[in-house]
């Protein structure tokens, strides 16, 4: 299996596992601040925010194109973050869990469109794609395991 191939297995893998975590929580349980400010919500809405904003960086390399445009920074992640998370913030639940889904759906539409010989890893499509999906899913996903563990859900 290449590295492509493999990145974008565990990705799917790593999104499945993500939808479990949340499964079979309300509303209420979806909206509850519990990491810092954040709620799971907030959190769905920033990976959402992570593909809208990463996706067109794939497009562009899978045309051979510079992936970032000239004068964009990605160094304060923080400040992305809440952006992303703000930008969701009096949308409904459901709309964000919609979102969830169909950001997902154009990030690996966009990955898979990269040449294969782009993903080696520790370059930038293998760091895109896995930062922003693999990576980013099992990270969220741990933390929303261990906090549905520590209330008994």
């Amino acid at each position: 299996m290449s590295a492509k191939e493999d990145l974008l297995r565990q990705a799917e893998e790593e999104f499945r596992a993500l939808k479990a975590a949340v499964g079979g929580l309300d509303a209420t349980r979806l909206t509850g601040v519990w990491l810092g400010t954040w709620s799971i919500k907030d959190i769905l809405a920033h990976i959402s925010g992570w593909h809208h904003e990463l996706g067109p960086a794939l497009e562009r390399m899978a045309r051979g194109e510079k992936p970032i445009p000239e004068g964009t920074s990605y160094e304060d992640v923080d400040a992305w973050n809440a952006k992303f998370a703000a930008a969701k913030k009096d949308a409904p639940v459901s709309e964000v869990l919609r979102e969830l889904d169909a950001s997902h759906e154009y990030f690996m539409a966009q990955a898979a469109k990269v040449p294969e010989e782009r993903f080696v890893p520790g370059k930038t499509a293998y760091r895109i794609v896995d930062l922003n999906s693999a990576h980013h899913y099992k990270e969220h996903g741990d933390q929303i395991r261990t906090w549905r563990k520590t209330k008994g859900l």
